[in-house]
């Protein structure tokens, strides 16, 4: 996609930061699950600078969730608080930062069913990203057809809070290229610009891989380490960790490359000077598997131990955090119900 703009990350970034009001950013997760390592880096951290660089909205996407969960809806709304304190206890600031919850934004789900109307089925069917979701699901000929037109539900999401940014993966693309044809058909209806493009914003933080190494991380196969793990279950995790078949021995020569091990001191370790030294002790040979995931287990314990007690303290008051995503969702409704007015108007859905 033309205009992308890479994300920057900032160590220092701190409160003192003045906010850019041109730009709007929105994201989001599906509440399937709790939070995990893969979050963490491929954007919770990420979401923590830009709360105090731009206007940010995060979306508990309870409704896309139910894409590929209709038919065990419980599993959705019970993690609703859990993604919430998820966000809190790594220090998303919702006096920063707008949290709301879908399935309480009724403009979202209206603006869907408009904007369903400017997409063809073929269209959708040719988006590569919806294409390969479809795959890794395994539906077969029942394609639920909430998952088909996510695309459109995600560009009423996008659309509805006039986001500018939206962070996303490489593989994302084709999801923000296709709001955009949505954005222009709209404004050429309206004949004027009543919803405004958005650009991605790339994290040029890589993908962490499963601790097995060899699928995509997914809670249910037992494959990731979850922000609320207890010590044990970090432990339990690290020692099932991928890293060389053929360094069977402490003397043997090993690799780097794609061992699950070094990624994540890569992603997660504070001295990567120190992460380069044992790189190049475990390439000549003489350090062991377990030295490596010893070093490991003792960054991640640290790292994720606040993050576990602050949850801790998040779930056990639900009040709060009900009260916490009520009052976003009661903002979100004024910013979108502006727009879908806008939206009705262009259809000429105004009569009354």
């Amino acid at each position: 996609m033309e205009n992308a703009t890479t994300l920057q990350l900032d160590p220092e970034a701190n409160s003192n930061q003045t906010i850019d009001s041109q730009e709007k950013i929105l994201t989001g997760d599906r509440a399937t699950g709790s939070l995990h390592l893969g979050h963490f880096v491929g954007s919770l951290q990420q979401r923590v600078q830009l709360q105090y660089r731009y206007a940010q909205t995060i979306l508990v996407a309870d409704m896309q969730g139910l894409t590929d969960n209709g038919h065990n809806p419980q599993k959705i709304s019970a993690n609703i608080l859990n993604v919430v304190a998820d966000y809190l206890a790594v220090g998303i600031d919702p006096l920063k930062t707008t949290i709301c919850l879908q399935s309480a934004i009724p403009a979202l789900a209206e603006l869907t069913m408009y904007y369903a109307n400017l997409v063809s089925i073929a269209r959708l069917e040719r988006n590569p990203t919806v294409k390969n979701e479809i795959k890794s699901k395994s539906f077969g000929r029942s394609i639920p057809a909430g998952f088909l037109t996510y695309p459109i539900s995600q560009a009423a999401d996008i659309t509805a809070f006039k986001a500018t940014l939206v962070p996303v993966g490489e593989d994302q693309l084709p999801m923000l290229e296709q709001t955009n044809e949505i954005v222009r058909r709209l404004n050429h209806i309206a004949q004027q610009d009543i919803l405004v493009e958005c650009k991605p914003l790339l994290s040029k933080v890589s993908r962490l891989p499963s601790v097995d190494g060899k699928s995509k991380m997914s809670k249910s196969m037992g494959n990731t380490i979850m922000l609320s793990a207890s010590e044990k279950e970090i432990s339990k995790a690290i020692k099932a960790m991928y890293t060389d078949s053929s360094h069977l021995r402490v003397s043997d020569k090993g690799q780097v490359e794609g061992n699950v091990v070094f990624t994540y001191l890569d992603a997660f370790h504070q001295d990567q000077d120190y992460v380069a030294n044992l790189k190049e002790q475990y390439t000549a040979g003489g350090l062991g598997d377990g030295s490596i995931k010893k070093i490991l287990d003792e960054c991640l314990q640290e790292l994720l131990k606040p993050i576990r007690q602050s949850r801790e303290k998040f779930i056990a008051d639900p009040s709060q955090l009900i009260a916490i995503l009520k009052e976003g969702t009661e903002r979100s409704n004024d910013e979108s119900n502006d727009v879908l007015a806008q939206v009705k108007k262009a259809f000429g859905l105004n009569l009354f």
